[in-house]
């Protein structure tokens, strides 16, 4: 007696290991044709920076030092409570491109207002980190 289904041809078988195969060797060439750029050489030194830079984010509340920045045609303004050197630095920095990144310096045209021209930016999330010329403290203002 036959039985009530049809096999199936050999091909059609061997078809999902060797959809595995095809598909395990394609993510082998893309794992060795592309670096791997989140792995630093430098890292400890990094680790080290990032607490230079958590100190320097306290200074700055614990002087009481704010800030409100504003961007109209082409203009970044930054107000700042708190202390008022003649200008501060202002770091563009790109969310996954670190190619992107710009340095600014905010000229102070009032008592705790600071302004520059703004580069055009490509498109992205941008971070702005401002900090006092004698790099005592640190600001970081997300979303610009």
């Amino acid at each position: 007696m036959k039985p009530w289904y049809r096999e199936p041809w050999p091909w059609i078988l061997m078809s999902g290991p060797a959809a595995v195969l095809v598909a395990g060797a394609a993510t082998m060439w893309i794992a060795f044709a592309s670096a791997d750029g989140l792995v630093a050489d430098d890292y400890y030194k990094r680790g080290l920076a990032i607490n230079q830079d958590l100190k320097r984010a306290q200074k700055a509340a614990q002087r009481g030092i704010a800030a409100d920045v504003t961007f109209d045609s082409g203009t970044l303004r930054v107000r700042l409570s708190g202390t008022a050197p003649e200008a501060i630095f202002g770091q563009l920095a790109h969310a996954t491109r670190a190619g992107y990144d710009q340095r600014l310096r905010l000229a102070r045209v009032a008592h705790g207002v600071y302004e520059t021209q703004m580069p055009v930016l490509p498109a992205g999330r941008w971070r702005l980190i401002l900090e006092d010329p004698r790099r005592e403290w640190r600001l970081v203002k997300e979303a610009l």
